[in-house]
């Protein structure tokens, strides 16, 4: 692992974790979208508030995500674990978002009644189905596309002066 005192791993740090808050949002934004039916949004608030609710939670899916990048930097202590150990590291940050979100959404759901399952959304032990499969799906979704732009980067020629 590199040197976390060092000012370039800073950066380096910084780097792939804007990288991957970047491509997470992205990803999480369409799957809030299309789970949105799934969900029950008082038909009252209008259309504002349903795009409020999917911002809302596709911040909290890169909140999400971003810690579960990081806690997969420090427990592999490896910052490029992207590209040295790219099958423990995405197993790790999905384990980190799924056990997270099994956890919020019970609580969510459950306890507090911030938000409510519709009679669409398939469940599994109480717990949506469609948040369940979002933690198994974006990060790895996330991982190969970083990877391949990675690759692509390198194949790419560079420019001439």
């Amino acid at each position: 692992m590199p040197d976390l005192a060092g000012q370039n791993t800073y950066k380096a740090l910084a780097r792939c974790v804007l990288a991957w808050a970047a491509l997470s949002f992205g990803l999480n934004l369409l799957w809030e979208i299309a789970q949105l039916p799934l969900y029950r949004i008082p038909q009252d608030q209008g259309p504002l508030y349903a795009a409020y609710a999917v911002l809302h939670c596709t911040a909290g899916d890169v909140l999400i995500a971003v810690t579960s990048f990081l806690i997969t930097v420090g427990v592999l202590r490896d910052l490029d674990w992207l590209s040295s150990q790219p099958w423990r590291g995405v197993m790790l940050v999905t384990f980190c978002g799924f056990t997270y979100t099994v956890l919020s959404e019970w609580r969510n759901v459950y306890q507090t009644g911030a938000w409510a399952y519709s009679s669409e959304m398939p469940l599994i032990l109480g717990i949506g189905l469609a948040p369940m499969l979002q933690w198994l799906v974006v990060p790895p979704a996330t991982l190969a596309i970083l990877r391949f732009r990675a690759r692509a980067d390198r194949y790419r020629p560079s420019k001439q002066r």
